[in-house]
């Protein structure tokens, strides 16, 4: 099945059901994977790109981060405002409606991350565009599908919505990135109607030189 990933696609994704109860990406906690690779680092600015329902934005918000969360989904974006200010952290989170495919920030960022997200342009370019918002001395962290090749089975994501770690490494110029981390894990998540379900995930870190 391919995907277009444009406007109509993300606000179905994002649409409560019918009783109005929020899909169980709106409840979410942050992954583990932000929590492991961003838990040490001193707060400082934090782009959050493609940041859904706010789990990772409002995670880096309790802990000092000043965060810009920004997505294309409108219903996402409302329920991030609304779990922020549950948790009182509405004052450090700003939400941004913005098309990812032509939205640029108007400064540079100590931190930008991106957790599956997939706009409507090729998967890699995506990640050079963010990366290019990391400011001197930042960090880059991205989380993403792992690309499994022709005949991938049923649930997995579409190949255009997938990398692999080396392919997102080869496009950080060694002479401008350090990278700390570059892994393809697993891990097994419940799932309604299911009892658990295998994410196969790509996860890379690296720091802007100076």
């Amino acid at each position: 099945m391919t995907h277009s990933f444009d406007q109509d696609y993300w606000d179905q994704h994002w649409r409560p059901d019918p009783t109005g109860a929020p899909s169980a990406m709106a409840v979410s906690p942050p992954h583990p994977y932000l929590v492991r690779e961003l838990d040490d680092l001193e707060p400082g600015t934090a782009l959050d790109a493609g940041c859904g329902a706010g789990a990772e934005a409002l995670w880096l918000a309790a802990r000092g981060w000043q965060v810009t969360g920004a997505d294309l989904a409108h219903d996402a974006l409302v329920r991030a405002a609304e779990r922020a200010a549950a948790s009182g952290v509405a004052d450090r989170v700003r939400w941004v409606q913005a098309d990812l495919t032509t939205w640029e920030p108007d400064v540079s960022y100590d931190l930008v991350t991106t957790s599956y997200a997939h706009p409507a342009m090729p998967q890699l370019e995506f990640y050079d565009q963010v990366a290019s918002w990391v400011a001197a001395g930042g960090t880059l962290l991205i989380v993403g599908h792992l690309h499994h090749g022709p005949g991938h089975g049923a649930g997995e994501p579409p190949a255009a919505a997938s990398v692999r770690a080396d392919d997102i490494v080869a496009r950080l110029d060694p002479d401008r990135w350090v990278v700390a981390t570059a892994e393809e894990p697993s891990r097994t998540l419940a799932a309604h109607g299911v009892s658990e379900v295998a994410l196969h995930d790509v996860v890379v870190r690296a720091t802007r030189r100076h």
